[in-house]
């Protein structure tokens, strides 16, 4: 909480330096004036990541030079009126649009009525000091950006990964709770399960685009930024950490959807007295899974923690919480061998497969391999422009496909279960 504390007040400052900056620049080119268009300008452009920082300003830049353009066209043939400020207004707009001038687009119709309000005399003079104003500004927030660079949002990154974990553990462990106690007092599983599968789709939809946002946004934070020389790049592991979580979600919500499935309608079995059994061993797996997926979410955030609290990330736990998945497995696979019922077989299959496919995503030797991955740049190497027919080697019959030295989790998962 210090910590967070303390950035609060970093970034404030920054900002508040900037503009208070950018009005102090302001009032020596423009002597008498109250420039605030300045400290706006660079307060905007102040807050972007080093990498994006001078397309921000630029698309800043051409939306106040089109919509004063446009409003001193304006200002020339027709007075200020409702129609022609709505004409104005439009025609702003379809023009940001055309220009993808993104969240400066409402600029464009802004600066357009700012300089129509001062009518047709004076329309001329205001568009320059608008325009000088907003470059000004715009000087102002990209200095202020390379000399006091922000801070790399890493752990924040890591502590947003650790949320995701957090939010996939907590329904498998809530989900597990609840099955226990329908269990034991021989009530319906269907509308719980149905609920779960909500939760799901809510993480997958969700949670999952949040937390990639916030990635990105640490991993652009890095570029161009002159705190990230003699820091390690942690860029990869929190990539691989997000991926395996978001291919965990994804296979959590395809195992909730085989548990509504195998439960709705009044299934056979639900009313055997073998269904108690069927259900506490699905509480069993539920609580493997969790911890599982606790620890790996854990992990992820004290990788991405500062450098003095690197050593508190302890390896062990998730080898400890990872322990328990094999004997799931071991046991679903003797289940689904000897289970009869088909509904039951398919629901001992689907957890099964999502026992492999979460162990697959959050082994240790895995997450090391897709970093070195992520590591290493993509080259590409340049196809022979006349290959010799009589060189060209015919695959042997025999011979076993090599996987891709990319990951393929994701579109093959998407494709089992895009309709859940």
């Amino acid at each position: 909480m210090r910590s967070e504390g303390r950035g609060a007040l970093l970034w404030s400052l920054r900002i508040t330096s900037a503009a208070t900056a950018s009005y102090v620049v302001g009032t020596l080119i423009f002597p008498g004036t109250q420039p605030l268009l300045a400290p706006l300008t660079a307060m905007l452009v102040v807050q972007v990541t080093p990498v994006s920082l001078l397309a921000s300003g630029l698309d800043r830049v051409i939306a106040v030079v089109t919509g004063v353009s446009l409003a001193v066209g304006f200002a020339s043939v027709v007075p200020l009126e409702w129609w022609s400020l709505a004409i104005l207004i439009f025609v702003s707009l379809l023009i940001g649009q055309a220009l993808r001038l993104q969240s400066n687009l409402i600029e464009v119709a802004i600066s357009g009525m700012l300089v129509l309000g001062v009518g047709v005399l004076s329309a001329e003079s205001a568009a320059w000091q608008r325009i000088a104003e907003t470059l000004v500004g715009a000087a102002v927030g990209i200095a202020a950006n390379l000399l006091v660079p922000p801070r790399i949002p890493t752990a924040d990154a890591g502590r947003a990964i650790e949320g995701l974990a957090d939010a996939v553990s907590d329904l498998l462990s809530r989900s597990a709770d609840a099955l226990e106690q329908l269990a034991t007092e021989h009530q319906p599983v269907g509308a719980a399960a149905a609920a779960w599968l909500g939760d799901a789709r809510r993480i997958t939809h969700h949670d999952v685009p949040r937390v990639g946002a916030t990635v990105l946004h640490a991993e652009q934070g890095r570029r161009l930024n002159v705190r990230a020389v003699g820091t390690a790049d942690l860029g990869p592991g929190l990539r691989h950490g997000l991926e395996a979580l978001e291919h965990t979600a994804v296979t959590v919500r395809s195992m909730y959807r085989a548990l509504a499935d195998a439960t709705s309608g009044g299934a056979a079995w639900t009313a055997e007295d073998t269904a108690e059994d069927v259900v506490l061993g699905l509480v069993q797996t539920f609580r493997e899974l969790a911890a599982a997926v606790d620890a790996f979410g854990e992990l992820v955030r004290l990788e991405a923690a500062p450098a003095r609290k690197m050593g508190s990330a302890d390896f062990g736990a998730l080898r400890a919480a990872m322990d328990g998945l094999p004997e799931a497995r071991s046991r679903l696979e003797e289940l689904v061998m000897a289970e009869t019922d088909p509904d039951l077989r398919e629901l001992h299959a689907s957890v099964l497969s999502s026992v492999k496919r979460v162990q697959q995503e959050l082994d240790l030797e895995h997450r090391v391999r897709r970093q070195l991955q992520l590591r290493r740049p993509v080259r590409t190497r340049p196809a022979p422009l006349r290959p010799h027919a009589a060189r060209r080697r015919q695959p042997s019959p025999f011979a076993e496909a090599e996987p891709d030295a990319e990951t393929q989790l994701m579109p093959k998962l998407d494709d089992d279960i895009e309709d859940q």
